[in-house]
């Protein structure tokens, strides 16, 4: 590869990307990332996690420049400090839990450090918990929580009511919001500048890469918005089609080491 054409930056979604479906961080992955960094090449994170969720992976990877958490909702140091933040307009945000209740979803709230549910019994909230490595703090009303959320997720096993509640937020909420589906059972809900696009943006303008020279790696519909930023883009074998469309390269899934073949025969090679 020419010095032209050479990435200079990686940036990775987590869950069904970076680690398997059991939120394994495999060697081979953490061996891929070593080689990038060796590289001279920068490496980090994007995920609808929020911070604290992420910070499982920061010395497993040696991770040195900011990770977004919240899809964008929040950029933090590898510390976990903030660097900065945006979040969810109050009105627009009582709305969206308004609508998420209207179709039959549990619906959590994050702020920049805490995870609220109405529920602790509720569906996903034990995986969840197991995912991110803290606990839920039960609130069974989010009145004087609205105006500190930097997310709102949409949780239910109904697939279709929440892909219909995904179009009534943003039909309704229009540009107050991003609302996009980070897993089939999941609805994230941040801020409008709070996507993976403005990822790509905020850390090519934060780090000095030009977009052309980012590449990116992901699996879900969230991640297309990333994908059309960045100079390479590259979808998980366990993406879905459309997800796949969007990319220029596709590689193995998360369970076939998808992520290091990625890096060792799009980034590396």
């Amino acid at each position: 590869m020419a010095a032209k054409d050479r990435v200079q930056l990686v940036i990775a979604d987590v869950d069904g990307t970076l680690v398997t479906q059991d939120k394994v961080l495999t060697e081979r992955a953490r061996e891929a990332v070593r080689k990038i960094l060796t590289a001279g090449i920068a490496f980090t994170v994007t995920s609808g996690r929020p911070p604290l969720g992420m910070k499982m992976l920061v010395e497993p990877l040696g991770l040195k420049d900011p990770i977004a958490a919240f899809n964008g909702g929040v950029f933090v140091r590898p510390d976990l400090s903030v660097l900065h933040q945006h979040l969810l307009p109050q009105a627009a945000a009582q709305s969206a839990c308004e609508i998420i209740a209207q179709h039959g979803l549990d619906v959590w709230l994050y702020t920049d450090q805490d995870w609220f549910v109405r529920r602790r019994q509720a569906p996903h909230v034990d995986r969840e918990e197991w995912t991110v490595k803290f606990p839920p703090k039960v609130a069974p009303s989010y009145d004087g929580l609205l105006g500190r959320a930097a997310k709102l997720v949409g949780v239910s096993d109904d697939y279709a009511a929440v892909a219909r509640c995904e179009q009534d937020v943003q039909k309704k909420c229009g540009d107050q919001v991003s609302a996009s589906r980070s897993q089939p059972y999941y609805l994230d809900i941040t801020h409008p500048q709070a996507n993976k696009g403005e990822v790509v943006t905020v850390l090519s303008q934060m780090l000095k890469v030009p977009p052309e020279k980012i590449a990116t790696i992901g699996d879900g519909p969230n991640d297309v918005l990333m994908f059309r930023k960045s100079g390479i883009s590259i979808a998980m074998g366990n993406a879905s089609d459309e997800v796949k469309k969007a990319a220029k390269f596709v590689t193995t899934s998360n369970q076939e080491e998808g992520f290091a073949q990625a890096m060792e025969r799009f980034v590396l090679s």
